[in-house]
């Protein structure tokens, strides 16, 4: 990556810098935030999105809610840290790590006040918490870099959809860390990237990303994915995932779903790309898991083109479920979830100390 996707400049008072990446791959334009509206905001408008980065700006944008704050009392400190949470809470509705990383800080602040620290001592505490977040998201993408690249040979050929990458994270990735670490490794792999409709983050971000880091990306529409597994052009499909149930359902973008059905279909292996913190242990299955509804503009004028006659209906979810039986394994931080259940998953849980 030129530039990282995400990070903390400066101390105290410091500031959050992203990559705005609802302009990519025409323009790459850095945002300061500063303020916690500035992080709702970026969340709520993707432009910072996926899954493990969105955890590590809802870390970075409860400090910027409670980082003029840290001269306060214990009482102001905590209840400001609650009210951020809160309002983060709401930006959007899928990705765990959104909640996950807020109930994180939640209770970093919740262990300090009931030390009976100060509000300087709760807000250093805050600080801490929010980076290693961010510390810990690097180190997690290698390790799954590393798992998932020991399933790859040299010239292998990957298809990925959406965006599960350096720009998905705050390193390498989910789904396309292992491509980059079999690439470090001296494998040479080609990847097919789905365009992802509506918003087009294979075309826009993936494509952009793999194509920096040179590695040989070829762009199909989502509807071209059936003939090219159908051509044999594909040895395996790895995607990541916005929410995972305790039995392996995995929520991801909008077309994964069928992309695992044709998998299935060609006998083409088709793994999920996720750390531990994108399982839900409170959700048995992956009815439960909420999808979030976009706006009806994303699909008849996305990008500022109308293609759909005025007053037509639309339905436009963002995501959708796929079962844990069109998966052949869960790549976390602990190795592969095999044939995921949740006997398995909750024995990776417990490993990496989440259950």
């Amino acid at each position: 990556m030129p530039v990282d996707t995400i990070h903390w400049e400066g101390d105290r008072p410091g500031f959050a810098r992203i990559i705005d990446q609802t302009l990519l791959p025409t323009e790459l334009k850095i945002l300061d935030l500063k303020t916690v509206d500035d992080m709702f905001d970026a969340i709520k408008r993707l432009a910072v999105r996926g899954a493990p980065a969105i955890g590590v700006a809802a870390g970075y944008g409860v400090l910027l809610g409670i980082q003029g704050h840290a001269n306060g009392s214990a009482d102001d400190v905590f209840g400001r840290t609650k009210e951020t949470c809160a309002w983060l809470a709401r930006a959007r509705p899928t990705a765990v790590n959104l909640f996950w990383a807020l109930e994180r800080m939640a209770a970093r602040a919740a262990r300090d006040y009931g030390a009976k620290k100060n509000g300087r001592e709760i807000v250093d505490g805050l600080f801490d918490e929010a980076h290693t977040i961010w510390r810990e998201d690097r180190e997690i993408c290698r390790k799954i870099g590393a798992v998932g690249a020991d399933l790859l040979k040299d010239g292998d050929t990957v298809l990925t959809h959406c965006n599960a990458g350096a720009l998905a994270t705050a390193d390498y990735g989910t789904a396309l860390a292992p491509i980059y670490v079999a690439r470090d490794q001296g494998k040479t792999l080609r990847v097919f990237a789905d365009e992802t409709r509506p918003l087009l983050q294979g075309a826009r971000l993936t494509a952009w990303e793999l194509h920096e880091a040179k590695i040989d990306v070829t762009l199909i529409t989502d509807n071209m994915a059936g003939r090219v597994m159908f051509e044999g052009k594909i040895d395996a499909v790895f995607v990541g995932a916005d929410r995972i149930a305790k039995n392996g359902d995995t929520a991801n973008k909008i077309g994964t779903y069928s992309v695992a059905v044709l998998a299935r279909e060609h006998g083409i292996p088709f793994y999920v790309c996720a750390p531990l913190s994108t399982f839900d242990t409170k959700i048995a299955h992956g009815d439960e898991i909420p999808i979030e509804e976009r706006g009806a503009d994303e699909i008849t004028q996305g990008f500022g083109k109308r293609t759909a006659p005025l007053g037509v209906k639309v339905y436009n979810p963002a995501f959708d479920v796929t079962p844990a039986r069109f998966i052949r394994g869960i790549i976390t931080e602990v190795g592969i979830i095999e044939r995921p259940n949740t006997a398995r998953v909750e024995e990776a849980l417990r490993r990496g100390g989440r259950l």
